[in-house]
């Protein structure tokens, strides 16, 4: 990556956010551009924690194109919208989704208007979503693609945000996009970064140092890698099948590496507990 195809692609900076409360159990999703596998990531981890024992909530924040429901089969009576528009409480509208053995706040998708709301809306959803938190063991974020108001407020809120990206130069740089503005708000501490769809461990290695070493030479940042997702052509039948991948076919390559990724995940979150004791 060049000093021009990460840098003129991106928007310009903007003064930092405000300090949010953070939740001590939260993680966020996120990814620069849609399509590197983000939501699918999101179910996969989610169902990968729950078979650690743990009590998962997936909590879909894709305002306006929500789909966490869809590729899981689902169709929720209840969902963020009544939530938003003041008709129910956050645990009003969490469904159990028996066959991940974990809990779901759906998304609306085709409403504009949600991916556009007012701030003070907005803190009142992430205050609920605080609240919630609370009885599980981990909150999964799937944030929106990009990086509009909406993903930096709820990426805010979580004590690690997992950046999904894959091997394309257009994912590469709107990473790049969404770590530059995680730093302009003082949140770059928190990014890790996934790489998905990686043809091999050592493409999936190539694919992190081009990243890096974007970081690196412009913003003076060293984000870690937690894991890599290789290539998996059962992944694609999952989601086809609205099926998890870990029901399906559990003894894949792309489930053992997200089963990884649970690991290092407790792992941060059990030293970052110890560290605030």
């Amino acid at each position: 990556m060049t000093e021009s195809s990460v840098i003129d692609r991106n928007p310009t900076e903007t003064p930092s956010s405000p300090v949010f409360r953070r939740g001590h159990n939260i993680v966020a999703v996120a990814s620069g551009k849609g399509g590197v596998g983000k939501t699918w990531f999101s179910i996969t981890l989610s169902h990968a924690l729950a078979k650690m024992g743990k009590r998962v909530l997936l909590f879909d924040g894709d305002l306006g194109l929500a789909n966490v429901d869809v590729q899981l089969g689902l169709m929720p009576r209840r969902d963020l919208n009544d939530v938003i528009r003041g008709r129910l409480g956050m645990d009003k509208v969490t469904q159990r989704f028996e066959d991940g053995g974990f809990d779901i706040v759906a998304g609306r998708s085709g409403q504009a208007s949600l991916s556009a709301l007012p701030s003070q809306r907005l803190m009142l959803l992430r205050d609920q979503l605080l609240e919630v938190a609370d009885k599980y063991d981990v909150v999964i974020i799937d944030l929106g693609a990009g990086v509009d108001r909406t993903v930096r407020m709820l990426s805010a809120t979580a004590t690690r945000t997992l950046l999904v990206a894959t091997d394309e130069p257009t994912s590469l740089t709107d990473a790049y996009a969404f770590i530059k503005l995680g730093n302009a708000a003082g949140m770059s501490k928190n990014i890790g970064i996934v790489v998905n769809q990686a043809p091999s461990t050592q493409e999936g290695e190539k694919t992190y140092k081009t990243l890096l070493k974007a970081c690196e030479n412009f913003l003076r940042l060293s984000p870690p890698m937690i894991g890599m997702i290789r290539h998996d052509p059962r992944v694609k039948e999952t989601i086809r099948h609205q099926t998890p991948l870990l029901t399906r076919s559990p003894n894949t390559d792309a489930a053992e590496d997200v089963e990884k990724i649970a690991r290092v995940v407790m792992r941060e979150m059990a030293d970052s507990t110890r560290a605030t004791a």
